[in-house]
């Protein structure tokens, strides 16, 4: 592991306008950590415990998604899937990367995939953790986190949906949280991202079969059999669409695989991104 401290504002550079936050490590292979879309989250808070297992042997960039972390906001933003591409393509312009690997945590796994369906010549390989690719009946659980209501106990409980094993979540995970969320500037973004009914949201982020099919690129989808938040069968459903797709399934996992099952998951998606 790369002996390395990873703080939550890293480095930046404009894109679509938008001084940008992001974190940079390590040579070889270019490699884009994305990160979901729950209340608080940022490249930092998704990937911080990643980045220093990845970094040995790839260049490792996790940015903040326009409207998250660190990265400005922009005052005229339509939260869409589209809105989010093109802010990734400059991004990824900016720092002069053609092509590069994905691994996309969730509503990251869906935009790494979008990006990929419009950008198939700049994309290596795909790893989607947990992806809502796919349109399915809205959970209980997703709808509390794209409502969620800022508090300390709020995010308390928002976070242990996120995991199968309810000690990871530390109270300093969830003061970290709480605090990106109570920047009013960026609580009212989160607000216009999800408005309610938020099942026209997620079936809004649903690619094309045909595109799934259509894509040429080596996927690796991995799963927590205890996912509250993206029912399995999105992933058997993406697994029997892309062709050169392999799906891995954890049990007692939830959500975070990369949180739950960290040597497993590094294990195997650096394992995926080396093979020829």
């Amino acid at each position: 592991m790369a002996e390395i401290e990873i703080k939550e504002v890293g480095s930046s550079v404009k894109a679509m306008g938008l001084m940008t936050n992001y974190h940079d490590y390590g040579d070889g292979a270019p490699v884009v950590l994305l990160h979901g879309s729950g209340p608080g989250v940022s490249a930092w808070a998704n990937w911080r415990l990643t980045i220093p297992e990845m970094a040995d042997q790839f260049r490792v960039i996790a940015p903040d998604i326009a409207g998250y972390g660190w990265t400005d906001l922009d005052a005229d933003a339509d939260y869409t899937m589209d809105y989010w591409v093109r802010h990734l393509e400059k991004f990824l312009d900016a720092l002069g990367l053609e092509k590069v690997s994905f691994v996309g945590n969730s509503f990251g796994g869906v935009l790494a995939t979008s990006f990929a369906v419009k950008n198939p010549h700049r994309v290596d390989r795909l790893v989607l953790m947990g992806a809502n690719c796919l349109s399915y009946s809205l959970p209980e659980a997703l709808d509390h986190v794209w409502g969620y209501d800022p508090s300390i106990d709020n995010m308390r409980k928002l976070l242990n949906w996120f995991v199968h094993n309810k000690s990871l979540i530390s109270e300093e995970v969830v003061e970290a949280r709480h605090a990106l969320t109570t920047r009013s500037a960026y609580a009212d973004a989160y607000k216009a991202m999800f408005p309610a009914p938020r099942q026209k949201i997620l079936d809004s982020w649903a690619i094309d079969e045909s595109d799934l099919s259509a894509l040429d690129v080596k996927v690796l989808i991995l799963h927590g059999r205890e996912d509250a938040f993206v029912p399995i069968d999105v992933s058997y459903r993406l697994f029997n669409l892309i062709p050169k797709s392999q799906l891995h399934l954890f049990g007692h996992c939830g959500h975070w695989v990369q949180g739950e099952k960290p040597e497993e998951f590094n294990e195997l998606i650096k394992s995926f991104l080396n093979k020829k």
